[in-house]
């Protein structure tokens, strides 16, 4: 018999071609919540207290996903699309850590290294002698800020919309990160403006002394493009957000899906004024905040999520190594830094968590208020976003709204107690 093939050479290069399609992203399997050890009853009592909400006018809606050993058991969107596109804000920080951290496998930059070293403006610190005292006098950092503290937020660093210390926040309106009529203005500038203003402000905190959240991850990201020569935008596409499939994540939300783009409550319930705008995520900034500027959806952040549960694969590829992600997801406070503040108190009212690279992460059964496993981690933002991932029970829970007033810590306790009850 005469083979095709040679009479359909179009057919041999299609055949070609096929073998050399890379492998297709695979959807997150789902299975039964009982199957995976979890009361599906139990489960449904999610969906009517945060009906309550809505009704309540307390919140306009939420999506909520919860994965148990690698498999989606529960997704419900209440009073908002599922594919709705939300402000992450700070859940930010944990993809840009991830890919400082991938950085530093690569041996492109060490946690030790002082910042000065990638961006020399930097080389000369200083921090304020009496951060209380509205005194502006300041004294010579100790050593500079490293990579470390930018990963763990004890660079010194501050936020002046946060900042208890009155003389730390007219340093940054000085600098130019801050302004009272226009709030953060650090996300408007270029960065090298950004990094000319840094190098203009004070520190708070001697660095490597005080656990401080702050805007050491929109330097981290000035770094990571001092060193990989790109806009923090184009490495996180090229590095994360397109291999792991996360398809409606970007900086800048395209004029083709506005429209999906979840908005809060026009008037804060808890002091019945309209809420401050929110971040206009369908415009450039001035720069890539890698604190804050982030768009996802609950789809596509659930797979960086299940990513860091597998240890640091998705789909096959490996994006870390296993030892890199406990490393990110150990304690790298300890005794000798003084927590002011602890990260759960900030996150969700509770005590009991320390701080990794990246993320805050439970340090035992007792303290926080909140159900839990040593060693469960997570992140938030200031929009209404919350995750975290529990290896001991190979769960990941994710909340998904925009409740920007003090009410998010309530809604993030309430959706971790109700995943919790749940388990069998």
């Amino acid at each position: 018999m005469t083979s095709l093939l040679p009479r359909r050479p179009w057919l041999v290069l299609f055949l070609l071609a096929l073998t050399s399609l890379p492998p297709a992203l695979a959807e997150l399997p789902t299975a039964s919540p009982t199957s995976v050890g979890l009361s599906a009853e139990r489960l449904k009592r999610i969906r009517p207290v945060i009906q309550k909400e809505i009704d309540n006018q307390q919140m306009p809606g939420a999506v909520v996903m919860v994965l148990r050993k690698g498999a989606v058991v529960f997704s419900d969107d209440i009073g908002v699309k599922h594919d709705a596109i939300f402000r992450a804000y700070s859940m930010t920080k944990p993809m840009v850590s991830v890919l400082a951290m991938m950085m530093v496998e690569e041996g492109q930059l060490q946690l030790a290294d002082p910042v000065a070293k990638f961006l020399p403006a930097l080389a000369k610190q200083t921090v304020l002698a009496n951060p209380f005292d509205n005194s502006t006098a300041t004294v010579p950092a100790v050593r500079g800020t490293t990579v470390h503290d930018l990963l763990r937020h004890t660079s010194g660093l501050t936020y002046a919309e946060f900042t208890r210390s009155a003389a730390m926040k007219q340093a940054y309106i000085d600098a130019g990160l801050f302004s009272l009529e226009m709030g953060p203005k650090w996300i408007t500038l270029t960065p090298e403006q950004q990094v000319e203003a840094f190098a203009k402000a004070p520190l708070q905190w001697q660095p490597g002394s005080t656990w401080e959240y702050s805007l050491s991850t929109d330097l981290l990201g000035r770094v990571l493009e001092a060193v990989g020569k790109k806009p923090l935008s184009v490495m996180l596409e090229e590095r994360l957000i397109k291999p792991l499939g996360m398809k409606d994540t970007s900086f800048v939300v395209p004029a083709s899906k506005a429209h999906r783009i979840a908005e809060p409550l026009a008037i804060d319930p808890l002091t019945h004024k309209p809420f401050p705008p929110m971040l206009d995520i369908t415009k450039q900034q001035g720069n890539d905040s890698g604190g804050a500027g982030l768009a996802t959806t609950a789809d596509d952040y659930v797979r960086f999520c299940q990513m860091l549960l597998n240890g640091g694969t998705l789909d096959g590829k490996r994006y870390l190594s296993r030892t890199t992600v406990a490393l990110m997801t150990s304690d790298h406070l300890g005794p000798k830094v003084a927590t002011p503040l602890q990260p759960g108190e900030l996150l969700m009212g509770v005590q009991g968590y320390t701080f990794g690279l990246g993320f805050m992460v439970r340090q035992s059964q007792g303290m926080a208020s909140v159900p839990g496993s040593e060693g469960d981690y997570a992140w938030a933002g200031a929009g209404g976003t919350f995750f975290w991932i529990d290896p001991k029970e190979q769960l990941i829970g994710l909340l998904m709204a925009q409740t920007p007033g003090p009410q998010r810590q309530y809604y993030r306790r309430m959706v971790k107690q109700l995943v919790y009850q749940a388990l069998e």
